[in-house]
Order: C-alpha cells, then sequence, then structure tokens
C-alpha cells in the first residue's frame, strides 16, 4: 500500500511569567511585567501564523499554547498589564524623567534591526544615530519629537506585516514621524485587538480540524527535574547537581490538571496532546501525564537516540539515514497505563529556527519541500503498512524576528508548494494517531532523561549559578512544605508564586550557554517569585534573595551561544554576532598583548556556513601593521585522510603549527581575493573552488560554505589563523589552541 509522507508541524508558542508579585510599582495601578514580549510576540507572532495557515485549507497544523503565555495575554487584553516599555509608550514626551529617556535609549531598539527596524526609514535613523553618536549623544541632542517617534516605531515595528493592510496602522507607517501621545495610545489600542483574537482564531481552527491545539505543563517546568535533580545525571553522569536534592514530584500532578482546567475553559474540549516544557521527558513523569488523560506527547530525535541506543546520522544531504526509526510514532507502556510519543526531526525544525530566515523565501521553501521530498521518495523505496509520520517541532516566535517580513513570504511560499505536492499531507498528530496508532512500542522505563537541547538538562542545571538557583528554589519549597495549612484554596499567592519559580525559563539564562541583555531582570524575577512564597506564608526572606544569582558582567571569551547569520560587509554588526564564540586576543588579557595587531575573533555556524571575524587594532592596515595574508587552517581530529603542512616559510616546529591539515583558505587582505586548496598525497596541496564571502572594512568577516569543505554533519573539526607577509610566517591565532568547531 502507497501512502503519502505525512508532516506533523507542531508550534510551541510560549512566554514565561513576566509579571510581578509586587503591586504598585511605579505608582501604576494594574499588574505590573518586567518585559514586554507577551505584549510584542502577540502582535507579531501568534495570530499571524494561524491566520495565514487557514489560507491553505488542505494543510493541517499542531499549536502548542503555554497557559503561562494564555494567562498573560488575557492581562493585556483586558488593559490591566504594564510593562517599562508599555509605561514609557504612554507617557507625555514632556514628562519623561530621565531615567525613562534613558531606559528608553537603551531599550526601544531590543529588536532585529536588519528585519524590524531598518525597513522603516525614521526608525532606522534614530537606530543609526544611537549606534553611531553613542546613547550620551542621544541624550544630550534629541528633542521631544524624537523619542515621540522612537515610542511609536518600537511598538508600531512589532506589528505583523499581514496586519498592514488595516487603514490605521496603513496610515501610521506612512506617516513616518511626528507621532503624537494620541498616536501612541492608539497603537496600544490596535495591540489590544490583535491579542484579542488569538485564542478565538485558534479556537475556531480547531473546531474546524484544520488546528490541534496542545498545552504545556502551567508555568513550563522541567518536570523530570521537578521529579528528581539527579535525573541530570543520567546522560552526563559526571554532573555537578545542587547541594539539595529537589525531589518534589507531588509538584507534577499540580501543574498537570492546572493546565488541563485552563484548557477545557478556553476552548471548551479536553486537550489531547500535551508538549512537555522544552521536549524533556523521564520514565518517572509518565504516570502523572496518562493518569491526568493526555493521549501523546512530544521530545527531540536525541532522547530516541539515547533510548534506542542509536545515533542518527544523517546522509550529506542532511536526510536522516535509517528514517524508519525516527518518522514513526512509539507507544509508551507503563503499569499506569500507555502513552503516544512523538520525535522532532532536530535538523529540520533547526532549518526554520535558525537558518531559512538568512536564506530568499522562496529558496528556503524549496529546500525544506525538497528534504521532504526525498523523505517520501524514500518511503516509497521501503513500503510497509504503517506510513511514516515526520515531525517538525519548534519555537514558534522567536525565528521570525530573523526572517524578512515576519515570514509570511516565507510561509506563503511553503504552504502553496506543500498544497500543491501530492506525496505529503500535513496532518495533527491526533488525526494521524487515530487513523494509524502507534505499532511500535517503548517500555516507559526504558525512556531516556532529556531534552530537545542534546538529549540532557546541562542547559538548566550542572553549572555553578543553574545550582545556586535550584537550592534557593528548594529552601522555598521546604518552607511551604512546613505550612500544611497553607493549601492553594487558602493560599494561592504561595502556590502561584512557587508555580512561577518552578518555570524552567531562569534556569535558561542562569550561567553559561545563554545570555541576553536582559539577564539582570530574568535573575530579579525568579528571586521576586522565591520572595513571594515567603511573603504569602509571613516568613522571613532570606538576605541572599537580595542579591543576584550571579554577576551579571559583560562576559569576554565564550563559546557560541546559538546558530548566527551575520551580513558579510566588514561592519561587526554587533546584532549579527551577538550569540558568537569571542576569543579576546589583544589588551584584554593584558599588557603583554597590548601590541597585537588583532584584537579579538569571533566565530559561529549555521546550516549554510561557518563564520569568522577579526576585530583588528584600530588604525592597522594590511601591509603595513597588519601581514597582508591571512590563512586558515582546517585540522580534522580522529580522521584519516590526506593531510598536509601548513604551506609557508619559517613556520615554528611547535603544536599546533606542526600539525598536518586537509583544507588551506588563504586570503589576501589587500585585494580581498581567495585562494582554497585541499591536502593531497605526499604533503602536496591541490587547487578548489571556494565560494567563500570575504568583506574587510571596520573588521574582515569571512562565511565559508560547508559545501567547500565537504564535510557531513555532526563532524568535528579545528581551525588555526595564521597571519603571513609574502608567505612567510608571522604569528598566528588563537595562541596554543584550535578554534574548535561541530558542523550542525
Amino acid at each position: 500500500m502507497t501512502h503519502p509522507l505525512y508532516v506533523a508541524f507542531i508550534w510551541h508558542q510560549h512566554q514565561p511569567l513576566y509579571k510581578s508579585p509586587d503591586h504598585g510599582i511605579s505608582g501604576v495601578s494594574g499588574q505590573q511585567y518586567r518585559l514586554p514580549w507577551v505584549r510584542l510576540h502577540g502582535t507579531k507572532d501568534y495570530l499571524d501564523l494561524v491566520l495565514i495557515l487557514e489560507k491553505y485549507p488542505k494543510l493541517h497544523q499542531t499549536v502548542n499554547l503555554v497557559p503561562s503565555l494564555i494567562l498573560q495575554l488575557e492581562d493585556y487584553i483586558a488593559g490591566t498589564a504594564f510593562d517599562p516599555y508599555l509605561t514609557a509608550s504612554l507617557t507625555p514626551t514632556e514628562q519623561l524623567t530621565q531615567v525613562q529617556r534613558e531606559f528608553i535609549i537603551q531599550h526601544f531598539f531590543d529588536a532585529n534591526h536588519h528585519t524590524l527596524i531598518d525597513p522603516h526609514p525614521r526608525y532606522a535613523q534614530l537606530y543609526h544615530q544611537r549606534q553611531e553618536k553613542g546613547q550620551a549623544w542621544c541624550l544630550e541632542n534629541w528633542q521631544l519629537n524624537d523619542y515621540g517617534d522612537l515610542l511609536a516605531w518600537h511598538n508600531l515595528a512589532w506589528i505583523d506585516p499581514l496586519f498592514w493592510d488595516d487603514p490605521e496602522i496603513d496610515a501610521w507607517l506612512k506617516q513616518g514621524r511626528n507621532f503624537t501621545l494620541s498616536d501612541r495610545q492608539r497603537i496600544y489600542s490596535k495591540q489590544r485587538d490583535i491579542l484579542s483574537r488569538i485564542i478565538p482564531q485558534h479556537r475556531k481552527m480547531q473546531a474546524s480540524g484544520q488546528l490541534e491545539v496542545t498545552t504545556t505543563p502551567y508555568t513550563h517546568p522541567i518536570l523530570p527535574l521537578l521529579a528528581d535533580t539527579n535525573s541530570g545525571r543520567v546522560a552526563v553522569p559526571n554532573m555537578t547537581l545542587p547541594h539539595a536534592r529537589f525531589q518534589w514530584a507531588e509538584d507534577i500532578p499540580r501543574h498537570l490538571s492546572k493546565a488541563w482546567e485552563l484548557y477545557i475553559d478556553r476552548f471548551g474540549q479536553e486537550p489531547r496532546g500535551l508538549w512537555p516544557s522544552e521536549q524533556s521527558v523521564s520514565p518517572e513523569i509518565l504516570p502523572y501525564i496518562i493518569k491526568q488523560g493526555y493521549q501523546w506527547i512530544c521530545s527531540d530525535e536525541a532522547v530516541l537516540g539515547w533510548t534506542l541506543k542509536h545515533f542518527f546520522h544523517r546522509d550529506g544531504a542532511g536526510n536522516v539515514q535509517q528514517p524508519e526509526l525516527l518518522y514513526r510514532p512509539y507507544r509508551l507502556t507503563t503499569p499506569a497505563g500507555d502513552l503516544a510519543i512523538v520525535f522532532r526531526d532536530h535538523r529540520l525544525s533547526d532549518l526554520i529556527g535558525f537558518t531559512y530566515g538568512a536564506m530568499p523565501a522562496k529558496q528556503a521553501a524549496a529546500d525544506l519541500v525538497g528534504h521532504l521530498q526525498a523523505i517520501a521518495k524514500t518511503q516509497r523505496e521501503r513500503p510497509s503498512e504503517q506510513p511514516w509520520l515526520v515531525t517538525i517541532a519548534l519555537d514558534g516566535e522567536n525565528c521570525w524576528e530573523y526572517y524578512p517580513e515576519d515570514g509570511k513570504l516565507f510561509l506563503e511560499a511553503l504552504y502553496q508548494r506543500l498544497s500543491n505536492e501530492p506525496h505529503i499531507q500535513l496532518v495533527t498528530v491526533s488525526e494521524f494517531l487515530e487513523k494509524f496508532p502507534a505499532t511500535a512500542t517503548i517500555p516507559g522505563e526504558n525512556l531516556h532523561s532529556g531534552s530537545w537541547v542534546d538529549g540532557s538538562f546541562t542547559t538548566w542545571i550542572g553549572d555553578p549559578a543553574k545550582n545556586r538557583a535550584w537550592d534557593y528554589l528548594t529552601a522555598a519549597r521546604i518552607t511551604l512544605a512546613n505550612h500544611p495549612e497553607a493549601t492553594e484554596e487558602s493560599n494561592p499567592e504561595a502556590w502561584e508564586a512557587l508555580y512561577a519559580a518552578e518555570g524552567s525559563d531562569w534556569f535558561w539564562w542562569f550561567g553559561e550557554g545563554h545570555s541576553s541583555n536582559h539577564d539582570a531582570i530574568f535573575d530579579q524575577l525568579f528571586r521576586e517569585h522565591l520572595c513571594g512564597i515567603y511573603k504569602a506564608l509571613n516568613e522571613p526572606i532570606p538576605a541572599y534573595l537580595k542579591h543576584p544569582v550571579e554577576v551579571h558582567a559583560a562576559k569576554t571569551d565564550h563559546s557560541p551561544q546559538g546558530f548566527i547569520h551575520p551580513v558579510i560587509d566588514g561592519s561587526g554588526d554587533e546584532q549579527d554576532w551577538d550569540k558568537a564564540g569571542r576569543l579576546e586576543i589583544g589588551g584584554a588579557r593584558g599588557t603583554m598583548h597590548n601590541s597585537s595587531v588583532v584584537q579579538r575573533l569571533w566565530y559561529g555556524v549555521d546550516h549554510l556556513n561557518f563564520y569568522i571575524r577579526v576585530d583588528f587594532k584600530s588604525g592597522v592596515t594590511p601591509g603595513g601593521d597588519l601581514p597582508p595574508e591571512l590563512n586558515l587552517l582546517w585540522f580534522y581530529p580522529d580522521r584519516t585522510m590526506h593531510n598536509s603542512p601548513i604551506p609557508l616559510a619559517d613556520v615554528p616546529d611547535t603544536a599546533p603549527l606542526n600539525y598536518l591539515y586537509h583544507h588551506h583558505l588563504e586570503i589576501n587582505l589587500l585585494t580581498q581575493s581567495v585562494q582554497f586548496r585541499e591536502a593531497a598525497e605526499h604533503y602536496q596541496w591541490h587547487p578548489r573552488v571556494s565560494r567563500a564571502q570575504v568583506a574587510l572594512d571596520r573588521c574582515l568577516e569571512l562565511a565559508i560554505p560547508w559545501a567547500d569543505l565537504q564535510v557531513p554533519p555532526d563532524y568535528p573539526l579545528r581551525l588555526v589563523l595564521v597571519l603571513a607577509d609574502e608567505g612567510r610566517f608571522s604569528k598566528y591565532l588563537p595562541e596554543d589552541a584550535l578554534i574548535p568547531i561541530e558542523v550542525p
């Protein structure tokens, strides 16, 4: 029997609880929110996603709406939620305080400038004034109309392009400048109008059968870590754990039942699917999910790989080998009952999340459909009674900021192609499971304990700052347990504060791995929620909660924190490189290195390219202080292949310069031309074609396609940079080390 290839898209819509338990801040009535992302993502990302889908009725999808997001949307719709950005936006410009003006200049450009700021001339003008002349200059020279326009544009730019045909929005976009308080008040009303349509639209499309809406544990906690923080050691046996072991499995059914009840109230039916927070699962949490009534959950291919003890290799095109293992639902069997589980294709999900935004929309859509067509062809070559289900599951809000027109062009191109493709059928997870129940089984006790990040929990536990936060949470949870009279009915404030503090997001931002310019606010919110527990119980607040969990100073050296997609123009755009790895070479390391012509190196990847940025000491010129040739040499550890020595004169016989390398890219900094070579027999180098991009202006930026290196996914390699003058060694970077690179 020939089946189409079934594809389940699952979009995960989530925001942590930005609502502060402290009321009456800044003298403003209503609920005080520390950050604006529920309101701004609500006007840009949640409604348009399903409205675009509705135009293609043959295509069915699943959307996950987290309870903590729904509750905060409702506060904004009711007009009772105020965040500092909104308060400033609704303040007459002549009444703005000095502190507010500084805040506006610093934070009202919190957006990807390529897609949300640059398309709007007035917003771009203000942004580039701040970038080029500095915050102090803006504070001294900006007039009231500059502030008024910035307040308006920060809110306008976050309104999705799908709504730009609204007459009022269209008029504001054309107006461009000289926005009044009345304009800003009306923009805020328009935001609330868009927010008010989100839940009804999802409810309507679920009733029509085109959409399935799922839910998540109440405030997005990592359920396996609530059950036992020792589960962190399943994937990482030598993990350093918090001093106190957190074991409060009794909180799991509370989060599940609160999500269940909220869902029934908003959608008029019981939920079928559960998106476990961060796709994190473990054997211990399964009975609670089954007893609550959920029918299926989803996780990541890495979790399946660990469970089956099978690593999912990919071919040169990036497609999974042994796809029949990944592209099927499984039945988890437990004494409490059975539960279906689907596992997402990590790479296809990441391509949408992190790579396609940097490609032309039609090319990106064609690439994704091409991958699905290749999978469909493989399925036809291996016919079976059970059809395949490809699950593509990802964050449904943050990626669109990096797409032109907020992903509208990409989604329309994708959906048009999929509507015309006879061998691919988009389904909700539940409708697939109803038609083709899972036949493959996994004993529940064999399920790996892990998440969608590397199949482990290292993003949320194991780092000193993350562990400290867990210890603070444990102490507060014990305090609540010592008050048996404080039930959810008699003291809901204490329990709501606990649920908020158990959310995953605080631990995500603590320590190494992720960083933003709001780290200190996330730290503050976490501690405020913990303080809320003590206040509700009339217990003294521990002194340590008055101090940050960690010092939020700017870090110097660090490894990459996510995919990057820099524009290669030599400008060193700060937003383009903010998630890149960074190595200080010059003065930041101490006086010995002040003479270095190279100050720092930046490096990062996406699914298309490897990127390098080199910052030079101010005033140096190629051929003068700076040697005119830069050589990149790639070393492949533990691989059998032809390798050759560095093809330069006077190279010191010390590691890593005396290693043998496989690829060599020589860049002439005077002409910005490149020569690419590959090692051959007898220590020779043979020329190869390269599509590397090079730009030298304020810094040197490079993009080297993975296709040049011809390396498969999940491949480790190492890089050294060598400066030379007319083929003679000058110096190398980084000192006594190689830059570690992992192919996505």
